[in-house]
């Protein structure tokens, strides 16, 4: 008798919904970029981290370039940005996304960077050095960081709070429970001291954070982290959905409805922030040129970033 193997069907993932699709990059103004981005050796963390709204800002002329390489010393458990040892650091990187900025005639100019754990006081000091840069060779453009902890050295963000951008912003992600999963040598309250710090340094300069949903957080906790970044002067706050990049990333808990989104845009308002951008596909510089203009502390918003 001859046994037949039956293979167990696979179960076919539940289809996206529509608030969750975003659209697939193209037109000439995608390419073009893409070229710029190539031709001058610049990373973009539209690209190093499968960003989902890569088509529609890229086709605006908006991305976010990313400093210090393109491999991060860290492996947390969210991101597709690729890990491993970097290469030393390119003192001449700043000069060239300057030129890019200046490039595309941008009037706000979103930068950040993987972890260098390697080398914290670099890091920093490639920083303000494209701040500088972009002051000189795209005077009138304001510029808008997205920092790491620097693992909590003051010297280092003190020296990009000294660089004066117009916009400082550190990624709170998660709730503190989940920390250990997601944020891979991360500390929350590292976190919530150099958004203090920050303002500290430049009590007129903003502050800005992010936090992902749909990794397995309750509300009440992601209400307490709102509060805890109300409480130390951040300005804008961004919450968005996470997207699982591949397998080897953290499984989605959950996928949060417009109607969730609302609500906690709604809860976060009333613990006094000047701006909060709540949805499903919103990133840290998804609209960051209309946030900025939004806290009414800058003037009025450019119609790029980069």
């Amino acid at each position: 008798m001859e046994l037949v193997q039956i293979e167990a069907a696979r179960k076919a993932p539940a289809p996206k919904p529509e608030w969750l699709k975003a659209r697939a990059p193209m037109g000439e103004n995608y390419h073009e970029l893409k070229r710029l981005a190539r031709g001058k050796g610049l990373h973009t963390v539209c690209e190093s981290a499968q960003c989902p709204n890569i088509g529609e800002c890229w086709q605006h002329k908006t991305a976010t370039f990313m400093l210090l390489g393109n491999l991060c010393t860290r492996r947390c458990g969210f991101c597709a940005v690729p890990k491993g040892k970097p290469e030393p650091i390119d003192w001449d990187e700043p000069r060239r996304v300057a030129e890019a900025v200046a490039d595309l005639g941008l009037k706000h100019a979103v930068i950040t960077s993987v972890n260098r754990d390697d080398d914290l006081l670099g890091g920093a000091r490639i920083f303000a050095q494209v701040i500088e840069q972009i002051r000189k060779i795209a005077p009138g453009c304001r510029v808008e960081v997205l920092i790491p902890d620097f693992q909590g050295n003051e010297e280092a963000i003190r020296t990009v709070v000294e660089a004066r951008p117009e916009v400082l912003n550190h990624n709170t992600e998660s709730v503190p429970r989940l920390y250990r999963a997601v944020r891979i040598g991360a500390r929350y309250e590292r976190t919530l001291r150099l958004l203090e710090y920050a303002k500290e340094l430049n009590p007129a300069g903003i502050t800005k954070s992010g936090v992902m949903v749909g990794l397995g957080e309750e509300t009440h906790e992601l209400l307490s982290v709102f509060r805890d970044l109300a409480a130390v002067g951040c300005d804008i706050l961004t919450v968005g959905q996470y997207l699982r990049p591949s397998r080897n990333h953290l499984p989605m808990a959950r996928i949060y409805t417009p109607r969730e989104f609302a609500e906690l845009k709604a809860e976060a308002m009333q613990m006094g922030f000047r701006h909060v951008e709540s949805g499903p596909l919103v990133r840290s510089s998804y609209h960051a040129h209309e946030q900025a203009a939004s806290t009414g502390l800058v003037a009025g918003a450019g119609v790029a970033t980069i």
